[in-house]
């Protein structure tokens, strides 16, 4: 029965740590992604998506949104993938913020004129540095499990149950989700407008 509870216990502890962030994030912050988002849509920019791994795969569910409410989108790394333009708009995703290959696509996007948008944990790391404008999204990363893991077990403090960087994952995908209602709102549209952008041939 010990699995089970920690089942239950481990949803219980996603949902709390969504709930704290709701309440923690900048409402500044988040107001100025929505501003860049869409003055690029308005200017017809390029909006690219980068991440590695699980942060990768939040990416390519926010990409799938935007795509939905005419966003021209990319995943960074696909084949079809453009060149980066000035003005374009990369949104980089990256919990510890020093995921290398993230940080490395940044600094180029910014030395191509692009404009750069952080969605981490840390806003003084490495990716945070490359870019012009940074979301605090609070989470248990996996750099904060290698560089605390012993001071917390010293000091007898609760060791979370979602392993390495599930907290910010989680928690950045409903935070993408909460985005995309949010420019719902902005451009006035609704599910019937999305559903016509939405796929129509399922691939078996």
């Amino acid at each position: 029965m010990e699995y089970v509870d920690a089942f239950t216990n481990t949803m219980l502890e996603i949902a709390e740590q969504i709930l704290k962030a709701a309440r923690a994030i900048d409402k500044k912050e988040v107001l100025k992604m929505l501003e860049i988002l869409l003055e690029a849509k308005r200017k017809g920019k390029k909006i690219m998506v980068v991440g590695v791994g699980r942060s990768g795969l939040v990416g390519k569910a926010f990409a799938m949104r935007l795509m939905h409410l005419g966003f021209n989108v990319y995943v960074m790394g696909e084949t079809i993938t453009p060149a980066v333009k000035k003005e374009d708009v990369v949104i980089a995703i990256s919990g510890s913020g020093a995921t290398q290959v993230v940080v490395s696509v940044a600094e180029a996007a910014r030395k191509m004129g692009a404009l750069v948008i952080s969605v981490t944990s840390f806003p003084d790391s490495s990716l945070a540095k490359q870019s012009h404008h940074v979301v605090r999204i609070p989470g248990r990363t996996k750099i904060s499990l290698e560089k605390d893991y012993f001071a917390r077990q010293i000091l007898g403090i609760y060791e979370p149950l979602a392993p390495l960087g599930t907290l910010f994952e989680d928690t950045a995908l409903v935070f993408f989700d909460s985005v995309i209602v949010a420019l719902m709102k902005a451009l006035e549209l609704d599910e019937a407008e999305l559903m016509e952008r939405h796929a129509n041939i399922e691939v078996p």
